[in-house]
């Protein structure tokens, strides 16, 4: 049986991911108690279902704590399990629950939407580590849909999934990172107003960063230092490794090197490529979200 657990911050886009899921085959189930998982998915594979996307989140309450007990036994029964945590910035996510006029699920009398929030990041501190984090602050929901789409379709085999993920700092460091090089000091192309327009992988602005020798010995420099630590970084067992290019706003030189770094590991790596602050002017590997 292949299942998707899916959990995440109130507001960061758990039921697009589920959806996106349903749509694709998936039985979905959502707001289940942690302690119900066992229950739930010998019924399922009586039934016949080789598929399953379940939902557990802060909605479970006290049982919330036995997730990570319950995540072992199901990779002990599953031929396929994969963890998906959803965050994003406080500032979005109060501003999505004041687009929406949603009731924060730990909202209360006498407990602001920030406080509420707060208290929903520490309760889940402990379940963010389980899985593959996706940071969906900057994302409009059809980038989401993509991404969750390009999880799935990686492989289900032993090892580690190396994604290069380009940013802008001026939109913040992505909570997903787990390494982040800053491409600042590079000759930025948003000053050549021919080149504004363009992202990192059109031609008129690869042909410009190519012909700066700095901006080489930057990507070797990166590419240099991921293969050296990428052995220590798989014997931590992690299934992925998300490795942050940033640069002012994210759409020229971070994207450049973020794909650059993509085709040099992609001979011998699973590698995804995504790009977060241009994903509304190109269309890449995981174009996509807003999470609601």
């Amino acid at each position: 049986m292949q299942i998707v657990l899916i959990s995440g911050l109130s507001g960061s886009g758990k039921s697009i991911a589920l959806k996106v899921l349903e749509d694709v085959g998936y039985y979905a189930v959502d707001n289940l108690p942690a302690t119900l998982l066992p229950e739930l998915v010998a019924e399922l594979s009586d039934t016949g279902h080789e598929r399953v996307a379940i939902a557990v989140d802060v909605r479970s309450g006290a049982s919330l704590l036995a997730l990570p007990q319950q995540v072992e036994y199901l990779r002990g029964v599953a031929s396929d399990l994969r963890v998906i945590f959803l965050d994003a910035r406080d500032d979005t996510l109060i501003a999505r629950f004041s687009e929406t006029r949603r009731r924060h699920p730990l909202g209360s009398e006498g407990v602001s939407l920030a406080e509420a929030i707060q208290n929903e990041r520490d309760a889940l501190a402990s379940i963010a580590e389980l899985g593959h984090r996706i940071d969906t602050s900057e994302l409009q929901a059809n980038t989401l849909r993509a991404w969750i789409k390009d999880f799935l379709a990686i492989e289900a085999t032993e090892g580690l999934t190396l994604m290069f993920q380009s940013f802008g700092f001026k939109y913040g460091i992505p909570l997903d990172a787990d390494l982040v090089f800053d491409v600042r000091c590079l000759p930025n192309p948003h000053y050549d107003l021919y080149l504004r327009p363009f992202t990192g992988k059109d031609q008129p602005v690869v042909e410009f960063l190519d012909s700066f020798p700095e901006v080489g010995r930057m990507c070797e420099d990166i590419r240099r230092f991921v293969a050296t630590w990428l052995p220590s970084y798989a014997r931590d067992n992690r299934s992925y490794l998300t490795v942050a290019i940033g640069c002012t706003g994210g759409q020229h030189r971070s994207v450049y090197i973020a794909e650059w770094l993509g085709r040099h590991f992609g001979d011998t790596l699973r590698v995804l490529v995504r790009h977060r602050s241009a994903a509304r002017r190109i269309v890449d590997h995981g174009a996509g979200m807003a999470g609601k």
